[in-house]
């Protein structure tokens, strides 16, 4: 008898590349990320340790704590201890989530790791408030965010139906699927305004993050009925207002890369380089431009 085989596409798994046959494993747990990120220790075996015999990443900084903000004036240390609290919290946040996991209740996501919460949206903020944090202390300026599988059947009955992702998006053209399927695209676009809310709340000098980040919401597929990649949709939201236009609706004529936007968005913030992907010219995005 043949062994049976399964090939899963790296395409559906990641949207970072090392380079064009090398993908960027994604970190789907937030307890993984947050320990990647704020974790004492070299692995992951080592980081989980500490955890066991402290209790909070936090304790093992406590000195140093103290004696930086000593040389810090009030404003500042104000700062740092918000920024202490705020990394608590979400430290706290996933303690809570392991620990119902580890209950012994009945899981919805049985498979998934303790640390991943059953909650889609309990999932996607745990991951944004892992960014901001990581964004305001500059452990990081760039962030890959993938919010499922491409051929997920995942339901989200949240979004008003209980119709599994991948299945709703062969709608087959028929005007009620397609409307079941955009209240699930709709409800997936409701996370957004948290991530933009925590962005702009945080001060970053005399602005804010929002105002100091670019956030590229977009998607692989145009119409996932007939796997049609032909003008895919993009969302430019927060940076400098001077540079990218608010509240603006651009068509790009058919046939335009997605990669030309982000080549011009490159050329925004004054990085030169010819091409980038499979870019012809960079996209203008203003309208006058």
């Amino acid at each position: 008898m043949a062994a049976r085989t399964t090939i899963r596409a790296p395409y559906t798994d990641t949207i970072s590349w090392a380079s064009p046959n090398d993908p960027l494993p994604m970190i789907r747990n937030p307890r993984a990320a947050f320990d990647l990120l704020f974790g004492a220790g070299s692995t992951n075996a080592d980081r989980s340790s500490r955890r066991k015999d402290n209790g909070s990443i936090l304790d093992w900084v406590v000195g140093e704590m103290s004696t930086l903000k000593r040389q810090l004036g009030p404003t500042d240390r104000r700062r740092v201890d918000q920024y202490l609290e705020n990394v608590r919290e979400l430290e706290r946040r996933i303690q809570k989530v392991e620990a119902k996991n580890q209950s012994g209740d009945e899981r919805l996501l049985p498979e998934a790791p303790v640390g991943v919460p059953d909650s889609f949206e309990e999932h996607v903020k745990l991951m944004f408030d892992i960014q901001v944090l990581a964004f305001q202390s500059d452990m990081t300026r760039v962030f890959s965010f993938k919010t499922g599988r491409d051929a997920s059947s995942r339901t989200f009955p949240e979004s008003g139906t209980n119709k599994g992702f991948h299945p709703a998006s062969h709608h087959g053209g028929r005007e009620s699927a397609i409307l079941e399927f955009n209240l699930i695209n709709k409800y997936h676009v409701s996370m957004l305004p948290y991530f933009l809310q925590r962005l702009k709340e945080t001060k970053e000098g005399d602005s804010n993050l929002l105002d100091n980040t670019t956030i590229v919401y977009g998607s692989p597929m145009a119409d996932g009925n007939v796997h049609n990649h032909r003008r895919c949709p993009l969302i430019l939201l927060g940076g400098d207002n001077a540079m990218l236009p608010t509240n603006t609706h651009l068509k790009a004529p058919d046939g335009t890369p997605m990669a030309d936007v982000f080549l011009s968005l490159l050329h925004k913030y004054n990085i030169e380089t010819p091409s980038f992907g499979d870019s012809v010219s960079p996209f203008a995005l203003y309208t006058n431009a």
